[in-house]
């Protein structure tokens, strides 16, 4: 075991010694508490007290004075930079690294000495926020650390019972306030001066949260251990845009090589690599395409792999907002950096995808398929594909129809095998995008009448990711690919009509002259509409 072993006795005579001077009036009060309005590290560290029932295993009493190892007070000063230079940070962290108790004593000290301040935490439970009876609740321990200050640094007239009541905590003496909120609630309240989202990365609704918060307050931080690499705090973690904290357990002089093989013998590999190693691409056991896989043909860049074969291409159409409509381009083991665009029709959308075709074109290639889904907007981006120079190869596809195969539920759930596949191969070329792994990483899959079928839905920028990638690198023609994938008779692709197909295009086209959004019906019962 690593040796972190504070002597509390010394500690706590040292400030029984100095707490002394101050009431003998040896020591300015008002001069030290204006010297402690800048100085949160040493504040904590003078006068604070923490609580861990665990000590009393190793024979220690469960309230100690806060002592702050390097990392701990490191982190403190990263969290006043945040909130100075009214900017977000995210945190993420191994399990068990007193993060929770930094951040209450973080606010705190700016509750005790910056007046009119309020102060945000947000958790994905009520009871992980505020419980009066629970040390795991956030407002436990700030209603602890308040409650044992000496005296003179309390606010003047503090009552626990009447000045922190539920979810609140009111500094009578300068008005300023810590405030919780939980679930769908983050965000939705008063407006703050920083905002603590507690382990961010297993909120259900985090766009919606972060959304509502980005009006509410200049200074949000994300705290976590990860939860994988299909989430929002990944893609934020990755971004590059905000500053990152990192509380790696090996950062903690309490943990060593025995504590880390305690670890290994006690927990779940997934739950060692997620939460103590800090892994976001440590697999779960429904997640379909591993974020390593895809980390792997990031790695590979354009020049490394053989390109050959016509260009194909795949389109994703969003409604009119902020969906984004996708188009993907791919040619053997080569995709190029995916195409985003939000608030386009479908006519105009169309157009872009034509004008892709022909820089292509230009440049020496041949546009070998255009493959688009034919639901909502799909359907009027498929009607002008067909009418332009590239009709011959536009074919639409719905994921949802049903399959035969005895292995898969739909045809969702075939493409996105055959990108596994494919990426399982190897020596394959993707954009280094953090959302792109993100996204292809968060399927996961359960079994329906013994056929697998995608679970967990995959954000709409990457919906034909799947498609895209199960293309054969070479020497595959369309036909044989197509009844290869999606088991139907070869004839289909030559141009003989699917019975039901043209009826069921034409009702998706009334649905969308109507204005009715979203309608699925299954407009494909095993094939694909070639035109």
């Amino acid at each position: 075991m690593a040796e972190w072993a504070p002597d509390y006795d010394a500690i706590l005579t040292d400030r029984m010694a100095r707490l002394k001077r101050i009431r003998d009036g040896k020591t300015d009060l008002a001069a030290l508490k204006e010297f402690y309005k800048d100085k949160p590290v040493e504040f904590i560290t003078d006068w604070c007290i923490t609580f861990d029932p665990r000590n009393v295993e190793v024979g220690l009493p469960a309230t100690v004075p806060f002592v702050l190892f390097p990392k701990q007070a490191e982190f403190i000063v990263w969290l006043r930079d945040r909130w100075l230079g009214r900017e977000d940070g995210l945190a993420e962290k191994s399990r068990d690294m007193g993060v929770s108790w930094l951040c209450v004593a973080f606010a705190v000290w700016m509750w005790l000495f910056h007046g009119g301040i309020v102060a945000g935490f947000g958790s994905r439970k009520e009871e992980y926020v505020d419980d009066l009876n629970d040390p795991k609740s956030l407002f436990w321990k700030a209603r602890q650390l308040i409650n044992l200050l000496p005296v003179e640094f309390r606010p003047a007239g503090w009552d626990v019972k009447k000045h922190a009541p539920f979810m609140t905590i009111k500094n009578p003496e300068n008005g300023s306030t810590i405030v919780g909120e939980s679930g769908d609630n983050i965000g939705r309240g008063n407006r703050t001066s920083i905002y603590f989202k507690d382990e961010s990365a297993f909120y259900e609704r985090a766009e919606t949260i972060d959304a509502a918060l980005s009006q509410t307050s200049n200074c949000k931080i994300d705290v976590s251990t990860p939860n994988g690499n299909g989430n929002p705090f990944y893609r934020k973690r990755h971004s590059g845009k905000v500053k990152v904290f990192t509380f790696h357990w090996r950062d903690d002089p309490r943990k060593g090589p025995e504590w880390y093989a305690k670890q290994q013998n006690d927990l779940d590999p997934v739950v060692l690599a997620q939460e103590v190693d800090i892994d976001y691409n440590a697999s779960t056991s429904d997640s379909w395409i591993s974020g390593a896989l895809v980390e792997a043909a990031q790695r590979v860049g354009p020049a490394d792999v053989e390109v050959n074969g016509p260009w194909m291409i795949a389109v994703d159409a969003a409604h009119m907002g902020d969906d984004e409509s996708v188009i993907t381009r791919r040619r053997g083991l080569l995709t190029l950096p995916q195409i985003a665009t939000s608030k386009v029709d479908g006519p105009e959308l169309a157009g872009r995808v034509e004008e892709e075709c022909r820089q292509l074109e230009d440049a020496g290639g041949i546009i070998g398929v255009i493959v688009i889904e034919l639901d909502g907007p799909g359907v009027s981006a498929y009607d002008c594909l067909k009418r332009g120079k590239w009709a011959a190869v536009v074919y639409g596809i719905h994921t949802g129809a049903r399959q035969s195969d005895d292995r898969n539920y739909n045809l969702k759930a075939k493409l996105w095998r055959a990108a596994n596949d494919y990426l399982k191969l190897g020596g394959c070329s993707m954009a280094v995008d953090p959302e792109l792994k993100s996204q292809l990483a968060s399927v996961r899959y359960l079994y329906k009448n013994c056929q697998s079928l995608r679970k967990a839905p995959i954000m709409r920028r990457w919906e034909h990711s799947c498609f895209w990638s199960c293309w054969p690198s070479s020497g595959t023609s369309f036909s044989k690919w197509i009844g290869r994938i999606m088991g139907d008779d070869p004839r289909t692709v030559a141009g003989a009509d699917i019975p039901g197909v043209r009826k069921a295009v034409r009702k998706a086209r009334n649905r969308r002259n109507r204005g009715e959004a979203r309608e699925r019906g299954r407009l494909l019962s095993g094939g694909f509409d070639c035109g």
